[in-house]
């Protein structure tokens, strides 16, 4: 939480608590850590739990960018040749930041987690990034800002050696169409789990953890009758399974979020466009509001060729600068609405969708990535991460138009 980083450096600056920084990542409870260390002082423990004095140091000084602007990679690319490449590529325009796969859509980690570390016992690593820190320095030393992403609730990986903690149909994993196997977000074992690889992460030099796929599967509505799951601590409770879907999702992000705070990163959640237009997507249990209250940023998926028929737009893929200018415009009206607003970081489209077929899309180009960049900056949002599943980026555009 930037803010509250700031805060604690401003009130010791100001002398209101003198007393030296201390990082305490491994104390079970560092606000409680704190409150002992310090107990022959007159500090208000309120004042001690706002602040966040004390977090966890990874050695690595990264300084949140002006905006971010940023890109994707995948851990083969992190961890293979192509990442000097992309590095140089960020270096050589006004981009700023990576989001990394640290654990990956089929719910491998992208790296060997180190002997003792709690993770190494489910043996999901895979040698993508043979080695994170040397990666994280050298961001540091390219002064390219590092966010995390954790593949939360589509995890094949988990679903398969622990079905329990999956849906099961006919006594096997259930899966979609795509062959992809979920996880089920009632279990706080799989919060657990999940928050373990983001404290990981940031233990390495992360300076944000980017939550995807804190949902349901699609349509899960109209199969929950017909598969079979526990809903853990929700079994009792008196919500129905629209809101029950609801409250989980929510809860994983509050839960999260307050786990992390001793290791001072940013937590921000993606999200689907269409969460941010309607009260809540009931099938899969997204409240953007609800989600938003408890992130440091929200990422809305908001690709043009992903729309249907939407902002009076029958193709929206022909149309990125209306189709991101209708959404941002519906956006920031929600976050408007918030109490501790998030910042809006919004996932942009450098892709051509030619799977939409002739006369529904159009090949994106320099142009297209622009038009969509200045949708943003004229409803006053200035971050933005650029979305190519092969990492291959658009060459010739003005990111800061």
């Amino acid at each position: 939480m930037k803010w509250l980083k700031q805060v604690s450096a401003a009130v010791i600056a100001a002398g209101v608590l003198a007393v030296p920084q201390v990082h305490a990542a491994e104390q079970a409870n560092v606000q409680d850590f704190a409150l002992r260390a310090y107990s022959n002082f007159p500090i208000n423990p309120e004042l001690v739990a706002a602040t966040k004095l004390f977090y966890y140091d990874s050695g690595l000084d990264f300084t949140y960018p002006d905006a971010v602007r940023g890109i994707f990679l995948t851990g083969h690319s992190a961890g293979g040749a192509r990442f000097s490449q992309l590095a140089d590529y960020v270096e050589s325009t006004d981009l700023n930041a990576m989001v990394i796969d640290i654990k990956d859509d089929f719910g491998h980690l992208t790296y060997e987690p180190e002997e003792g570390s709690e993770l190494a016992e489910f043996d999901i690593g895979k040698p993508y990034i043979a080695d994170p820190r040397s990666l994280l320095e050298e961001m540091e030393e390219r002064e390219i800002y590092p966010i995390a992403r954790i593949v939360v609730f589509k995890d094949t990986e988990l679903a398969e050696r622990r079905p329990e903690l999956s849906y099961t149909a006919g006594g096997e994993v259930w899966k979609n169409g795509r062959g992809e196997a979920f996880v089920n977000p009632y279990m706080k074992e799989v919060w657990d789990y999940n928050v373990q690889i983001a404290i990981e992460a940031a233990k390495m030099g992360f300076q944000e953890i980017q939550f995807d796929y804190v949902r349901f599967p699609e349509g899960f509505g109209y199969m929950d009758e017909e598969l079979t799951y526990s809903r853990g601590d929700y079994e009792e409770s008196d919500l129905d399974s629209v809101q029950s879907r609801v409250q989980a999702v929510t809860d994983f992000v509050a839960y999260a979020e307050e786990r992390l705070e001793p290791y001072g990163v940013d937590v921000s959640v993606d999200i689907f466009g269409y969460a941010a237009m309607v009260p809540e997507e009931p099938n899969i249990g997204q409240n953007f509001s609800k989600i938003s209250e408890n992130v440091d940023v929200i990422s809305a998926m908001i690709y043009p060729s992903h729309w249907g028929p939407s902002f009076g737009l029958d193709k929206p893929d022909l149309y990125p600068y209306e189709l991101i200018d209708g959404y941002a415009e519906a956006e920031s009206a929600r976050i408007a609405e918030l109490e501790n607003p998030p910042v809006s970081r919004p996932w942009i489209q450098d892709f051509t969708a030619s799977y939409l077929g002739s006369g529904n899309y159009k090949v994106y180009g320099p142009q297209e990535v622009e038009a969509q960049i200045k949708a943003l900056k004229d409803n006053g949002i200035n971050e933005y991460l650029l979305w190519n599943a092969g990492n291959k980026y658009t060459n010739g555009v003005d990111y800061t138009p």
